[in-house]
Order: C-alpha cells, then sequence, then structure tokens
C-alpha cells in the first residue's frame, strides 16, 4: 500500500500540471488561482517529507520521485513565466534550470541501476530553495500586475509603483535562480564522479 507521504508527493505532481495550466490562462483570476495552487504544492514539500521522517515510511520511491516532482513544480511555473511577456522572464535561464536538472535526473537514473538510493545534497536543497522562492517573488510580480487592473484610488497608486519598481525582478531572480542550480549541478557531479565513470565504462570480464 502506498504511503500517506507519497500520496502528498504525487498530488504535488497534479497540482503542478493544474498550476501551469492556470497560469497560461489570461484572466486575472486564473492567475490568482495558480497563485494560490503554488502556495499549496510547495508545502506539501515540506509535509510530505515530515510525515515519511516521523512515521519512519522513507521508501525508495519517495527518495526518488520527491525530488523529481519538485523539478516538475519548478519547470512548469518557469516555462509558463516565459509566456507572460511583461515579466520578461528570460529563456536562456529556463532552459539552463530544465538542462540541469535532466542531467541530475539521469544521474539518479544511473546511481538506480547500480543498486543505489542518491539522495538530495545541501546544495540541492538549497537550489529547490532559491528556486522555490524565485517563483514566489514572480508570482508576487504577477498579482501587482493584475491589482493595477482591479483597484482604483490610492491602492492602485500603491500597487503601479509596487509593480513598475519590481518589473526587472522576476528576469533576475531567474538567473539567480539558474546559477545556483548550476553550481548545485558542479557539487552533484564531483561528488558522484566515480559513479558517472563506472557508468560509461565497460564491465571488466
Amino acid at each position: 500500500m502506498m504511503t500517506l507521504a507519497n500520496k502528498i508527493t504525487l498530488l504535488r505532481a497534479g497540482l503542478a500540471l493544474v498550476m501551469f495550466g492556470f497560469i497560461l490562462l489570461p484572466f486575472w483570476w486564473a492567475r490568482f488561482i495558480a497563485t494560490a495552487i503554488f502556495i499549496l504544492a510547495a508545502s506539501t514539500d515540506w509535509v510530505d517529507g515530515k510525515i515519511a521522517r516521523e512515521t519512519n515510511t522513507i521508501t525508495p520511491f519517495g527518495a526518488i520521485v520527491d525530488p523529481f516532482v519538485d523539478k516538475i513544480l519548478v519547470i512548469a511555473a518557469f516555462f509558463a513565466f516565459v509566456a507572460i511577456k511583461p515579466l520578461n522572464v528570460p529563456i536562456w535561464a529556463v532552459f539552463l534550470i530544465l538542462l540541469r536538472e535532466l542531467m541530475v535526473s539521469n544521474l539518479r537514473a544511473i546511481a538506480a541501476l547500480d543498486g543505489k538510493v542518491m539522495a538530495a545534497e545541501r546544495w540541492g536543497k538549497f537550489k529547490t530553495v532559491v528556486q522555490m522562492s524565485a517563483i514566489g517573488v514572480i508570482f508576487f510580480v504577477i498579482v501587482l500586475m493584475h491589482l493595477c487592473t482591479l483597484l482604483h484610488g490610492p491602492a492602485q497608486k500603491v500597487c503601479c509603483v509596487l509593480f513598475i519598481t519590481l518589473i526587472k525582478f522576476p528576469y533576475t531572480v531567474t538567473a539567480i535562480a539558474a546559477v545556483i542550480t548550476w553550481i548545485s549541478a558542479i557539487s552533484y557531479l564531483r561528488n558522484n564522479w566515480d559513479l558517472l565513470k563506472k557508468s560509461w565504462s565497460l564491465p571488466c570480464n
């Protein structure tokens, strides 16, 4: 029977796909819903890990799928943001993030073939925090963008001033996330270099 922690992990994957769809809808209410879904999905990342540890139900499935689902959530958000032109989210940075995530996922697969479970490293966890924080900032800018058209009077002026002040943040935080993401990639490669060399060498007979 699937553990509760793993069920929550799979729920987060489903939320990521729903969030992606809502971000792409050009309506203020859809993007507000997407923001709420992201907050819920990001919180489940902490919840499933806590449940797995406290109930002693850490499984190989969870160790592999949990970070993979985090990647789905992150990539879904960043690629949807690229489609919102006023945000100016750099597609080159999103591509680098995707490239790194695919590379580390393949490294995990190589470890699994060798009978090992490659756990998340400190840099990997920090990378996830940076990515999630960047996405949170971008969602905040999106909310401000729509509030500028929904509100009136002084409240509208405050939102518009904030939006104009923060409009360059999506580009900056995405670029920073890409840099941190690749620093973590280098750390994974360095710490698992022997495993990688073993995987591309022919077995000795």
